[in-house]
């Protein structure tokens, strides 16, 4: 016979506060790092939390492993960048999970980035000529702080659905993320003020939210267009252009060859960063605050080493 908990027994248990049955954790998986992150600030205890694509590595381009496959068939909720930057691996995982729960449209599928501000939105007609443009706009939204704040809220809103006797603690978590998140916004702020306008070029175009927030002038890019590798005469026109607008910074992702761009750095007198545009992109970047403490400092002592005169 199975056993069953006792009328006493069940009275204690409510009278302590403890549940008689224990709810198991809800599953998250996340494509990216950063959108982990965000959601550990939400969940807390009451989820686990795993990223498809590492920090270090170009998200546009991730290897479809079977082990994804089975990670996905176990989730309760999956929260992804969208704006098509996983176009290209995600979602024959996702069909291939046969998980119900997380396919496109399901309530445990998530969009990050439908509340975010979007730039870069093209117009007119896109052709493969034009590179791999993305038809909604730049999907690197979480680089602006104030969109991390929009990525929390629809995480905590798809929770509190999924668990509503959780919506609460959810909800005080959320707030708690979102106060921190308001300080330490206004403390990266000062510290980027006596640098606004700072030119810089930057390899792919990962930092436009970043350079829109903290006001950073973006006057080129390594590649000449996004996806296209340098070429030698597109290479030499930013090396002349960097010149003649006397840009002294060039930032690359950790996942991008530095050849190309230590030759302008050379030929510039610029200084080369290696820049993570993600959670987890170099080793000290352990969480999304850390994100902008890294970058910030990073870049504020470029500036101060090498003054654009």
């Amino acid at each position: 016979m199975k056993r069953r908990m006792s009328l006493s027994a069940l009275v204690v248990a409510v009278a302590m506060g403890a549940p008689a049955f224990a709810q198991s954790k809800l599953n998250v998986m996340t494509t990216t790092e950063d959108l982990a992150s965000i959601a550990r600030e939400v969940g807390g205890d009451r989820i686990t939390v795993e990223s498809i694509a590492k920090g270090y590595q170009d998200p546009h381009y991730v290897e479809a492993k079977p082990s994804f496959i089975l990670k996905l068939q176990r989730a309760d909720l999956l929260v992804l960048v969208g704006r098509e930057l996983e176009v290209g691996w995600l979602p024959p995982l996702i069909l291939q999970s046969r998980n119900a729960k997380i396919q496109a449209g399901a309530d445990g599928y998530l969009d990050a980035s439908l509340e975010a501000q979007i730039l870069d939105i093209p117009t007119g007609q896109i052709t493969r000529a034009m590179g791999d443009v993305h038809p909604l706009g730049n999907p690197h939204y979480w680089m602006d702080p104030e969109n991390g704040k929009h990525i929390a809220r629809q995480i905590a809103g798809t929770l509190s659905r999924l668990r509503p006797n959780d919506r609460a603690y959810f909800e005080q978590r959320l707030g708690d993320f979102t106060l921190r998140l308001d300080a330490a916004e206004k403390r990266w702020l000062a510290m980027m003020a006596p640098y606004k306008g700072t030119k810089m070029v930057t390899y792919h175009r990962s930092f436009p939210n970043f350079a829109e927030r903290f006001g950073l002038d973006i006057v080129g890019y390594v590649e000449p267009r996004p996806g296209i590798p340098p070429s030698p005469q597109h290479t030499l026109d930013l090396i002349n252009e960097m010149k003649r607008a006397n840009v002294k910074l060039v930032l690359v992702e950790p996942y991008f060859d530095l050849k190309t761009p230590n030759a302008i750095g050379r030929a510039t007198g610029a200084e080369v960063l290696v820049m993570p545009p993600s959670v987890g992109g170099v080793k000290e970047v352990t969480d999304y605050f850390k994100l902008f403490d890294y970058n910030l400092g990073l870049l504020i002592d470029a500036i101060r080493k090498n003054p654009a005169k």
